[in-house]
């Protein structure tokens, strides 16, 4: 048994399948647990790779850490999805943090993600509120403002689409402190289809925030391997010397649990190669 995820039509990733080990269809998508022959248990959502045991690592650190860092002191913290709980756990890590909002719009998730994949969240933590709603909305009402916020949503299909919009953005801004740092996902440079969404939300956050940019990592099961990110504030630069010697510290005091994001990693991720930079420019 296999599980296929075609990125551009019949191109894509294959992956062995000893089992299944969960199969639900909620009203808002389909969350399934696949046991696999070399990436142990991995999460799909409408049959595209979340997360699997093996890499999970990549992303989490990558989405969390740049802009963790970047924020000299994060306190308050949002989560727009995450429901794996793995960028939750890596913004735990940070001693700063007191107070860490997961807004999930889907309770499936977090159920089969606390069942299957034990090792990845930390839901027990008492900083951690987990909230089953709808992050879009949840945005619009925010009064007291976040210090990070992290989007860590699906591709932009079915609940995840407006995750990719400008009102969604300017929500974002409104919703932070001065100081105030976003990391996002933003799909896969290789993926022609993904373009117009890439190049559309770094138009959107170039016009809504004062730094805006791009950063890679490299995701083993995710479409093509290359993945993108999205780090925009109300005026830090990741390479501010401030936040270059925060990070420099800060992975020293970490490196036991990290196990890819390191300080040559922070300034290497925001080199681009030309044709990435042709996408977002």
């Amino acid at each position: 048994m296999q599980f296929n995820e075609y990125y551009n039509g019949r191109t894509g990733l294959t992956v062995g399948i000893k089992e299944i080990l969960f199969s639900e269809q909620t009203p808002y998508q389909k969350v399934e647990v696949f046991k696999t022959d070399t990436w142990g248990n991995m999460l799909t959502i409408d049959g595209m790779v979340m997360l699997s045991e093996m890499d999970e690592f990549v992303y989490h650190e990558m989405i969390v850490h740049v802009g963790m860092f970047s924020h000299p002191a994060p306190r308050r913290v949002l989560i727009i999805g995450g429901g794996d709980g793995g960028t939750a756990r890596e913004v735990l890590r940070h001693p700063s943090v007191e107070h860490v909002d997961m807004v999930e719009i889907d309770e499936a998730v977090v159920r089969a993600a606390r069942q299957f994949f034990p090792e990845v969240g930390d839901f027990e933590n008492p900083k951690l509120h987990v909230r089953y709603e709808d992050g879009i909305r949840f945005l619009e009402n925010v009064t007291d403002p976040y210090d990070v916020i992290i989007i860590d949503g699906s591709d932009p299909v079915g609940p995840a689409v407006e995750l990719f919009s400008e009102r969604f953005y300017k929500n974002c801004y409104k919703a932070l402190t001065p100081s105030g740092v976003i990391t996002a996902q933003t799909e896969s440079p290789w993926v022609a289809s993904y373009h117009p969404d890439i190049k559309n939300l770094f138009q959107v956050l170039d016009a809504t925030f004062e730094v805006s940019e791009m950063y890679l990592a490299y995701i083993p099961l995710y479409p093509a391997g290359m993945w993108s990110f999205a780090l925009a504030s109300k005026g830090i630069r990741p390479h501010d010397p401030e936040v270059l010697q925060r990070v420099e510290q800060g992975t020293t005091k970490m490196a036991s649990t990290l196990q890819y994001y390191n300080s040559e990693i922070h300034r290497a991720a925001f080199a681009l190669p030309g044709f990435v930079r042709d996408i977002i420019r």
